[in-house]
């Protein structure tokens, strides 16, 4: 069983763990490759330093809803210019979260329309966060798909936890959907039901880590060697074996970030 961890966040503390122990265990219980998320500016050096250190880690940049206000059109430049490293697989983690809203809603659209036209403008795919905006999300979204060049993969939603409605239109938009360790969640009935909904042709799996682990490490830092619960999970909710959904969304996710 080979699977990849779509979406973690390699350069946060995992102390007394490293980025060697959380790469190496991760291998270990059968998670080939990695994709280590970026969520703001500052984090580029160290983002792009580890992605560069392990073959099978790869990268994404881009600027969170949660730090949109922070940050300057030349930061923006900033991230155009470093986007561009062979190592970087997608534009995010972008969006819109109006449930903590630490950022204006405003101020979050603009830059969310930004960073989509990044991704147009390096023909990258975009890693999309989404939390209680999902009207305004997909405006923007279907704004972007109708500039995307024919049979250009738009992206990945990040961490599913929205409504169905929402869902059925990204993938009708071309959008892949991520699923973490909420899947195993007792009380993730609504996600469980996207999921046993959702083709598997469009569906990833994800940890997050250092957050959301799944069961039965709950209240305990995640890691990416835990992809692989929620991939067994997937596997009961759709009925399958497990050793097929490891497949089909590491098919999936190498054709999304072309890794």
């Amino acid at each position: 069983m080979l699977l990849i961890d779509t979406h973690c966040h390699l350069n946060y503390d995992y102390a007394p763990k490293t980025a060697d122990d959380l790469v190496r265990e991760a291998r270990e219980a059968g998670v080939e490759k990695l994709i280590t998320i970026g969520t703001d500016i500052d984090s580029i050096d160290a983002i792009q330093k580890i992605s560069e250190q392990y073959e099978n880690v790869y990268h994404t940049l881009g600027v969170h809803p949660h730090d949109v206000e922070k940050i300057s059109d030349q930061d923006l430049g900033i991230l155009e210019k470093r986007a561009q490293h062979p190592k970087c697989k997608a534009i995010g983690e972008i969006g819109l979260d109006y449930y903590y809203e630490h950022s204006q809603r405003q101020v979050q659209i603009q830059r969310l329309e930004q960073q989509l036209e990044l991704a147009l403008k390096l023909q990258l795919p975009v890693v999309i966060h989404s939390r209680d905006g999902e009207d305004d999300l997909l405006v923007a979204l279907r704004h972007y798909c109708g500039k995307l060049k024919n049979g250009k993969i738009p992206g990945v939603i990040h961490c599913f936890t929205g409504t169905i409605p929402f869902g059925q239109q990204c993938i009708d938009l071309g959008f892949y959907i991520s699923f973490s360790g909420i899947l195993t969640f007792k009380n993730a009935e609504d996600v469980r039901a996207a999921a046993r909904l959702f083709p598997m042709e469009r569906l990833l799996v994800e940890t997050d880590s250092p957050y959301l682990a799944p069961v039965p490490f709950r209240g305990k830092k995640c890691e990416p060697a835990m992809v692989k619960f929620t991939a067994q999970k997937l596997a009961e909710v759709k009925g399958m074996g497990v050793d097929e959904v490891a497949a089909k969304t590491t098919e999936n996710a190498q054709r999304v970030f072309g890794i």
